[in-house]
């Protein structure tokens, strides 16, 4: 599928006709201005006869769907993986930076108090920021291809509080019984557990007579968060043990279920359509829809589940027959400003963590071909020495020379990969 916008711009209808596409470059009435998808730009006057194209997105916190389809056809689909490693590199990136001010600027004040991000309105965590920007940066790109006149986005709304109560098997709620959470009457999450594990250490039941109590997490803070029922109350001496390796939790003290999609979702719903329909404006309506509508589509349609068969139910054109393969999509990092490594060299010298940005004619997250296989660069070394890895980050060659890769084009941030179709039931 060739994808092709008029002289100023314009998305118009897609084609199948290589033959006249290579022909229109050939004669310079028309140029290539994206490799992946495929997208040529006439130069030339056209008519700007399209037909009706609807979009449909199924928003999510790790996948996304995208489908752009007719009455009879879907002319683009594609599978989006959105980045997972932000909070980790935040916690990273405050661990060096506290560490680097306790040893050269003792003097400085706590900035704690003097935070406001959180109480100004409108406020996004940077991880939920990201996965939002990445929604509406490809609903832009793909509008951008094709003459789409209307974005149908299904947006999840989750009752968290009852989906804790039923995993924990205790009544549902009603009216106003979602106010009293189980940390009701509790200045802090630390008193809160406390109570719960009735003032007693976990591990030792209180053998070791200790009474210094500590807040221990099950999964560590940057990954587990400072939820309750991911702390644990341990005296000072298991806790000790603990972190020095002598010591290990009971089988019985297991992280609870963690609602974080699930919290992303219910943050990301009002946030992702208002910043759409304020990018959008008068020129594409907007709509928002639901899973249990998607559901009911798809089963009645006799469709398989998948994140772009659920976005092509919610196009509203269940049976439009997929005219080429599914675009897999991975979000990865744009930029690295680490200047030096975190771990010093041999006698105390810090080296660069970034290569120049173009070694042996390569770059980071180039498309290359490595032994008949198409890969992408994920590593880059000054010696001309590359590893490369698959679309979904599996390491294909750790160390390979640059003189046995073949570069089919650069890339940037989103690394794009042709698949199959999706086989209808």
């Amino acid at each position: 599928m060739v994808y092709v916008v008029n002289k100023h711009g314009k998305p118009l209808m897609p084609t199948r006709r290589h033959g006249r596409v290579r022909r229109l470059i050939k004669t310079g009435l028309a140029v290539v201005i994206n490799y992946h998808p495929f997208t040529i730009q006439l130069t030339y006057d056209t008519p700007d006869g399209v037909q009706e194209v609807t979009l449909g997105v199924d928003a999510g916190s790790k996948h996304v769907g995208f489908s752009a389809t007719t009455r009879r056809k879907a002319l683009f689909e594609a599978q989006l993986e959105l980045r997972s490693d932000i909070v980790a590199k935040l916690a990273n990136r405050r661990i060096f930076r506290r560490n680097r001010r306790n040893r050269k600027t003792r003097y400085r004040k706590c900035r704690f108090n003097n935070r406001t991000h959180s109480r100004k309105s409108g406020w996004l965590a940077p991880s939920v920021k990201q996965k939002i920007a990445c929604h509406l940066y490809w609903i832009e790109r793909i509008c951008g291809m094709l003459p789409v006149s209307t974005v149908i986005v299904e947006t999840a709304q989750f009752n968290i509080q009852g989906m804790a109560a039923y995993t924990a098997g205790t009544p549902i709620l009603h009216g106003s019984e979602y106010q009293k959470g189980v940390q009701l009457g509790f200045h802090n999450v630390r008193e809160y557990v406390l109570f719960r594990d009735k003032y007693m250490c976990r591990c030792c039941k209180g053998k070791s007579r200790d009474t210094i109590l500590r807040m221990h997490h099950i999964e560590s803070r940057k990954t587990g968060g400072n939820a309750p029922n991911n702390l644990v109350t341990l005296c000072d001496t298991c806790h000790r043990l603990l972190h020095g390796g002598k010591l290990i939790l009971p089988a019985n003290i297991i992280r609870g279920a963690s609602y974080r999609d699930a919290a992303f979702m219910g943050v990301m719903r009002k946030a992702l359509f208002k910043q759409l329909t304020g990018i959008m404006g008068q020129r594409i309506r907007c709509i928002e829809t639901y899973g249990y509508l998607t559901k009911k589509t798809r089963v009645c349609n006799g469709l398989s589940k998948s994140h772009v068969i659920d976005a092509r139910c919610i196009s509203g054109n269940p049976r439009a027959v997929a005219t080429c393969g599914y675009w897999l999509i991975r979000k990865v990092r744009v930029h690295n400003r680490q200047i030096h490594k975190a771990t010093m060299a041999p006698g105390g010298i810090r080296k660069l963590s970034q290569c120049p940005r173009e070694i042996n004619g390569f770059r980071l997250n180039d498309l290359v071909e490595c032994g008949g296989k198409r890969c992408f660069v994920s590593g880059r070394r000054r010696t001309g020495y590359f590893s490369v890895s698959d679309i979904k980050g599996n390491c294909v060659h750790v160390s390979i020379s640059s003189k046995k890769l073949k570069r089919l084009c650069h890339n940037n941030f989103n690394l794009l990969e042709g698949c199959g179709n999706y086989d209808v039931q």
